[in-house]
């Protein structure tokens, strides 16, 4: 008797400790065609960073933070996580993979693809590349 108390607890406790985990954490991967597109714009260039830093700043800032971090002013609004731009996670993905994310979105994330010109967004690309913690 004493054991199916225990069992019953048990099984409580991990339904309620599920229901608080974020639902969130689904992987997201570009498909492999835009992973493996190539960034037509200079990486380096003074000129796509400058232009990218101003994109993000009128686009990405509010949900994604200054610095990328995912603390913008409105990511606490937010049902899903805004991710950490720094983190090697994130850096490690292609350059088109990032593209497509972008002017793709999901969830929260909205879709810029006619928000933003194509040229406008890889500047964002090249600029959140300098997030680097």
């Amino acid at each position: 008797m004493k054991s199916k108390i225990i069992l019953t607890a048990m099984i409580g406790c991990s339904v309620l400790c599920f229901a608080f985990v974020p639902q969130n954490k689904k992987p997201w991967n570009a498909p492999d065609k835009a992973a493996a597109t190539a960034n037509p714009e200079k990486k380096g260039s003074a000129e796509t960073i400058s232009e990218g830093k101003a994109l993000y700043a009128k686009n990405c800032q509010s949900c994604h933070g200054k610095k990328g971090q995912g603390d913008g002013t409105k990511a606490s609004e937010l049902k899903t996580e805004p991710g950490d731009f720094s983190k090697s996670g994130f850096q490690s993905q292609s350059d088109g993979a990032i593209f497509y994310k972008i002017s793709e979105g999901r969830d929260d994330m909205p879709s810029f693809k006619k928000k933003m010109e194509s040229k406008e967004i890889w500047d964002v690309v090249n600029y959140m590349r300098t997030l680097k913690k």
